[in-house]
């Protein structure tokens, strides 16, 4: 299992957390023990934390992704494409020796 699919299992499992708060708050409006106001604030509350935390934890994947990678040393994308206009350049000059 990679880590994206740790992640991806996660983000689900808030997901059915966020649809329990909301069955659970719906059913408290039902038996009026909360307005229909006060369960719409508490859904709203309730998902803006849950996007919050949605995207803090995605943030440090990012971060973590990026500091492994960094420690690695792995090539960058502008590593490779500056690599790929060398070998070009090489390319052009055996061409022109050759030729």
């Amino acid at each position: 299992m990679t880590i994206f699919d740790v992640v991806k299992n996660a983000m689900m499992a808030g997901f059915g957390v966020q649809e329990k708060v909301k069955e659970f708050i719906d059913e408290l409006v039902k038996k009026g023990e909360l307005s229909d106001s006060q369960g719409a604030k508490l859904v709203k509350e309730w998902t803006e934390k849950a996007d919050k935390n949605t995207s803090e934890l995605s943030k440090s994947i990012s971060d973590l992704v990026t500091k492994t990678i960094e420690k690695i040393s792995l090539p960058t994308r502008e590593d490779i494409s500056q690599l790929n206009k060398k070998i070009e350049e090489l390319s052009e000059r055996l061409k022109k020796l050759e030729g």
